[in-house]
């Protein structure tokens, strides 16, 4: 869930205050910043455990320590610790898949040793099963997020301090028409993010009981703050969508030097440029404002994909990384999963993502829908292929293969090979449940880089055919480019 750094605390007073106009142009020129795709960032989150005892809560003062030893690593990555205790790792921008799945499987190694050395490891699910929402950070901008998402329920605490994600961060498009422009990428991810959800469901608990959905992290954020976490409205072009969006969306906060921040209710970014109190708003208060929108695709420049459950396993997170890369980037695959997933719109409605019929089904059912499953087994289908044309290593196109193999082509997800959360306290199936690739592969950074690795014996290389098992019930500016940037 990634909390942006807030960075400065309120606006210099000699800043000039927006108008409307202003910050309709403003939205406009930084949402979508059009070229053609060739960056990709990832962002991964990860809730932290006992090795031995998972199930218990870690002490303050040894995550703490644990916190400190990590953040004196050489990291690439940006490194950011969420308010409950969460850790998250956001990518530089790589100027192709295998150097981001490179960078970021050498940076996990480094802080898979340190956290191992004080008895700790990341843990890849989208909800804790056991904890219940235990804030660690105290912070003006925590304080504020959790008074003001309290007036919606129980959700806005659950999501802040008990849920965890892997964020796919890539190229807005191109500003020509067709299967790399902006407005098809843009439809396609309001379709392809539920297919995401259902692939990727990992979290059917929450505090020591199945809750009834494969990803319990997605029905949060479809009860959080309503306006907050909804995409933008049809019928309108994406620009101008959004931008309407953003200033019609209540204000979360407004940040003061001193004291704690003002936490309004029912006030919109518009009506704020209009009334001008409690003091006119500055493009930083717009700035900070865009990091408080939750959408499951956010425009940042590039598009945040943020509809995916963190994966277990040493080499899960890549799956979702590199599927999701293939689909979007590789013209051929776009053009395939757009025919594939158009039809799922029908089935969405006119309701905006995530609480819509597509959407809600996704995350309490994942592939045992059988659109879904057949939606996914074309996606997948495409990304393989596609994986090879971009020049993925064996390594990664054979993990994806054995994912499409374990789940896609099951009618499965993660969720589904999860036991009760009584018997999850078997350290190894959270920690470490075993590689997707072949067993006898190391499971190393240096693995995913080498092109010249053999195929490995009985490792599939595409969806495969046959019977299968049936399913089992802040900152205050945009960056430029994906990776490396603090989500909510």
């Amino acid at each position: 869930m990634a909390l942006d750094i807030p960075g400065v605390t309120g606006s210099r007073p000699d800043a000039t205050p927006l108008d409307e106009s202003g910050a309709e142009d403003l939205l406009r020129g930084i949402c979508f910043k059009t070229g053609p795709p060739r960056t990709v960032g990832v962002e991964l989150e990860w809730l932290i455990h006992d090795r031995e005892r998972p199930h218990v809560p870690v002490e303050q003062e040894r995550l703490d320590s644990a916190v400190e030893a990590v953040r004196a690593l050489p990291l690439s990555a940006a490194l950011t610790f969420e308010p409950g205790g969460q850790l998250e790792l956001s990518s530089q921008p790589a100027g192709s898949l295998m150097e981001c799945v490179e960078t970021t499987a050498a940076d996990l190694a480094a802080v898979r040793a340190s956290l191992g050395a004080v008895g700790l490891a990341p843990v890849g699910l989208g909800v804790d099963p056991w904890q219940s929402p235990r804030r660690r950070l105290r912070e003006p901008r925590y304080d504020a997020m959790e008074a003001a998402l309290d007036r919606s329920g129980p959700a806005g605490r659950a999501m802040m301090c008990t849920s965890a994600s892997v964020q796919v961060c890539l190229d807005a498009g191109e500003e020509e028409p067709g299967p790399l422009g902006y407005g098809r990428r843009w439809q396609l991810a309001h379709l392809l993010g539920a297919v995401l959800v259902a692939a990727f469901a990992n979290s059917p608990f929450q505090q020591g009981r199945r809750t009834g959905w494969r990803s319990t992290r997605q029905s949060l954020w479809a009860d959080l703050d309503p306006g907050r976490t909804l995409a933008p409205g049809h019928g309108r072009a994406p620009r101008e969508a959004w931008a309407a969006h953003v200033l019609d969306t209540t204000v979360l906060c407004i940040r003061c030097e001193a004291g704690p921040w003002d936490v309004p209710e029912g006030l919109t970014f518009r009506e704020w440029i209009r009334t001008g109190s409690p003091r006119p708003p500055v493009q930083a208060d717009l700035d900070y404002h865009l990091t408080t929108l939750f959408p499951p695709i956010r425009p940042r420049g590039h598009l945040e994909l943020r509809m995916i459950d963190a994966q277990s396993g040493p080499d899960g997170w890549l799956v979702p990384l590199a599927v999701a890369t293939a689909l979007f980037d590789d013209p051929e695959a776009a053009e395939t999963v757009y025919r594939a997933v158009k039809p799922l719109a029908e089935t969405a409605g006119a309701a905006a993502a995530p609480r819509n019929a597509l959407w809600t089904t996704a995350a309490r059912e994942g592939l045992a829908d059988p659109e879904l499953r057949a939606a996914a087994i074309a996606c997948f289908g495409a990304a393989l292929p596609a994986l090879e044309r971009m020049g993925a290593s064996d390594a990664v196109r054979d993990t994806v293969a054995a994912f499409t193999d374990r789940y896609v082509a099951r009618g499965r997800c993660p969720a589904d090979d999860l036991p009760d959360p009584g018997d999850l306290t078997d350290p190894s199936l959270l920690i470490d449940p075993g590689p997707l690739r072949d067993p006898s592969t190391p499971s190393d950074p240096s693995a995913f880089s080498d092109p010249s690795t053999p195929s490995r014996p009985g490792t599939p290389t595409g969806p495969p055919g046959g019977p299968h098992e049936g399913p089992v019930a802040g900152r205050p500016t945009l960056p430029p480019h994906p990776g490396k940037a603090a989500s909510a």
